[in-house]
């Protein structure tokens, strides 16, 4: 445990998208930095972990070649952690806070930020919200190798087993705030017009969004649509590249989104995208290339880019193969882990106090 140069934070015991980032980067930056996990759920075996007593013994003590160890924290919990070893118990670290949040901080979570030693996000976007200039934008990438193009959309979707020829899909919690209802307003406007096209809803409903998601199965029933808008529920996690390889069109409709991986993801699987103007989304689509980014859209304006969409399936296809390609050139995980470990690691090279 001596020679452990960096500690990620682990703090949320429910999965979660920042969960799902932190995960994909740890092998990379493994790789090139001796870290260990501060808390044990969801980190494979291959990946060391750590106790919170664990985590004050070892940072107490100095590394061997004079430099300091680096806190990695994504969450206000995660800071407070890494700030209470630091400051009551003695330990050696520099502390580095992810920001991805697109809103005006409470005031906690600006004097956290105030307290680390640097600072790192994933746009341009999420940076206009903080008070300080951050010390690095790093966007979040893909696996390339899990979320690939299929051979054949149609046979990719047929496997699958929902009805149609194509699909077009809407991933993530079900909820208002990821622009659920303004998907299947939209739908509810375009289905008749492309029989052909099934409409996918996948996510988790939790209790407080059930009369949410009761009411737009209502609207769906009185439009006689329940079997071509469908809410499948959550989904395992080894059958989302499935999906994103299944389904020739992704609609990322959030109103407030951190980062958003979905388009990413969908991109990568050579699958064209709707989204709205949140997260990074407009930092990373080129309009009218690998998708279509709308500011606010309206369920109207949605169903026109999905109508002009499903009505040219080459549009489909290219729009798919620019997507794949931007994600190779500028969005692998491997790229991200690159960039996060060179910046952490000039944390841990660096001896001053």
């Amino acid at each position: 445990m001596e020679e452990i140069e960096l500690i990620v934070g682990n703090s949320n015991r429910r999965f979660s998208g920042v969960t799902a980032s932190m995960l994909s980067t740890l092998p990379g930056i493994a790789h090139r930095i001796k870290l260990a996990v501060l808390g044990s759920h969801f980190i494979p075996d291959s990946i060391p972990t750590l106790s919170y007593r664990e985590f004050l013994s070892t940072c107490r003590k100095p590394l061997p070649h004079g430099g300091q160890r680096v806190f990695h924290a994504r969450r206000n919990n995660e800071m407070i952690q890494a700030l209470i070893a630091k400051n009551f118990f003695g330990a050696k670290i520099r502390i580095v806070f992810t920001s991805t949040a697109q809103r005006n901080h409470s005031w906690l979570t600006r004097y956290l930020i105030g307290q680390m030693d640097g600072i790192v996000t994933t746009c341009q976007a999420a940076a206009s919200y903080l008070i300080q200039k951050p010390s690095i934008v790093v966007p979040h990438g893909v696996n390339t190798e899990t979320y690939h193009p299929a051979p054949c959309k149609v046979d990719a979707w047929e496997s699958l087993g929902y009805p149609g020829k194509y699909g077009i899909g809407i991933f993530g919690r079900v909820r208002e705030q990821k622009g659920v209802d303004l998907f299947v307003e939209a739908a509810l406007l375009i289905a008749e017009k492309h029989p052909d096209f099934t409409f996918i809803i996948g996510g988790e409903v939790t209790p407080s969004n059930a009369r949410f998601v009761r009411g737009l199965k209502q609207k769906i029933e009185r439009a006689g649509l329940e079997e071509r808008i469908l809410f499948i529920g959550k989904q395992p996690l080894n059958r989302l590249p499935l999906l994103f390889r299944g389904v020739s069109i992704l609609a990322a409709l959030s109103r407030n989104e951190g980062f958003g991986l979905t388009p990413l993801e969908a991109m990568a699987s050579g699958t064209a995208v709707i989204c709205s103007g949140a997260g990074a989304w407009p930092e990373i689509i080129h309009q009218g290339q690998e998708g279509y980014c709308m500011d606010n859209p309206t369920p109207i304006a949605i169903a026109q880019k999905m109508d002009e969409l499903m009505s040219d399936p080459e549009k489909i296809a290219v729009m798919g193969h620019r997507g794949r390609k931007l994600v190779e050139a500028s969005y692998t995980i491997d790229r991200e882990a690159a960039q996060l470990a060179a910046y952490l690691a000039t944390h841990v090279k660096d001896r001053s106090a």
